[in-house]
């Protein structure tokens, strides 16, 4: 049988499977000026003029692309202003961009864990941390949604000498919020280090929209992942923490050596963005009027919804 016939075969098999369980995905171009109860620009920042004129000058001013990436020449002063000013809002040392929060993920975890590191993942942690922990090489265990004794008891069985914690910020599917300060409790009593990817939360919650992290410190969460494709209605990713693991990850992190830095009019529109979200809390606070309608309204039509109070309102619908 000729190669080609015989990847078809592959692919074919693997379509006929998950058209089977009802799994097959289809993309469609969304509708302009649409309602979207699906997207994450949760502050409506990606529509503000203000962000959009942001863009087109640090296009105008640096070029469409960065033109490189940050190790050879694409690292640019824009860059380096929108560091300082994420690691400013989030209370951290220093921060580092990444092309996305996939990749930030993937990157913090292949350059940190080894076989030799045990890693302690949540049940419900997003797809791009799960897919890190496994590429890491390093031995996983995930523990129960929010459980913090299962979290105990695995962390107390470990005899590995670098332990690493990981969990959403805001869960991604159900839209419940981590207990960050358990979870720093009990990494410390275990010498373990917390990483929490509070890419829903930023801009979102806490005091500034610092997130589900506000109010704890890098030697109680020593990896911070955020996201700019959100509330702040940009695109990439940045990791905050302190000097130490921001040098660690520039020499060791495969996803931030090897890509092609940031638009440099991306960075320029997320540094509008987050002055906006820093001065004008009206933003988290319309939002918060719309969450609290669309449940109102939700429980008026009897729609079965999860109990979170944050933009991500699952719709339970029993099965697939």
């Amino acid at each position: 049988m000729p190669v080609s016939e015989v990847w078809h075969q592959r692919l074919a098999a693997a379509r006929d499977e998950r058209e089977r369980q009802q799994r097959w995905r289809n993309r469609r171009v969304s509708a302009h000026g649409a309602l979207d109860f699906a997207g994450n620009d949760y502050l409506g920042l990606a529509q503000d003029p203000r962000v959009q004129a942001a863009q087109a000058e640090g296009a105008k001013r640096f070029g469409a692309g960065a033109g490189a990436s940050h190790l050879v020449s694409g690292h640019l002063g824009i860059h380096d202003a929108l560091e300082e000013a994420l690691a400013e809002w989030t209370g951290r040392e220093r921060a580092l961009l990444f092309s996305t929060g996939y990749m930030a993920n993937l990157g913090v975890l292949q350059a940190l864990a080894d076989p030799y590191t045990a890693i302690f993942q949540d049940r419900l942690n997003h797809a791009s941390l799960l897919d890190g922990g496994a590429l890491s090489g390093a031995r996983s265990r995930r523990y129960h949604h929010r459980d913090g004794h299962d979290l105990q008891r695995l962390l107390a069985r470990s005899t590995a000498t670098h332990k690493l914690v990981v969990s959403d910020g805001v869960f991604s599917m159900d839209g419940d919020i981590a207990d960050v300060g358990e979870l720093a409790h009990i990494s410390q009593q275990h010498g373990a280090w917390l990483m929490i990817d509070d890419a829903h939360g930023l801009g979102v919650l806490g005091e500034n929209g610092a997130g589900c992290v506000a109010g704890f410190n890098s030697q109680q969460v020593p990896i911070l992942v955020g996201t700019l494709g959100k509330a702040l209605g940009t695109a990439g990713a940045f990791v905050a923490g302190d000097a130490a693991l921001i040098e660690h990850l520039i020499q060791f992190s495969r996803s931030y050596v090897y890509t092609t830095a940031q638009p440099p009019g991306i960075a320029a529109a997320t540094l509008e963005a987050l002055t906006i979200v820093q001065r004008e809390p009206e933003h988290r606070q319309r939002l918060t009027r719309h969450i609290d309608y669309f449940r109102q309204q939700a429980a008026a039509l009897g729609l079965p919804l999860g109990h979170s109070h944050t933009p991500i309102q699952p719709l339970l619908l029993g099965s697939e």
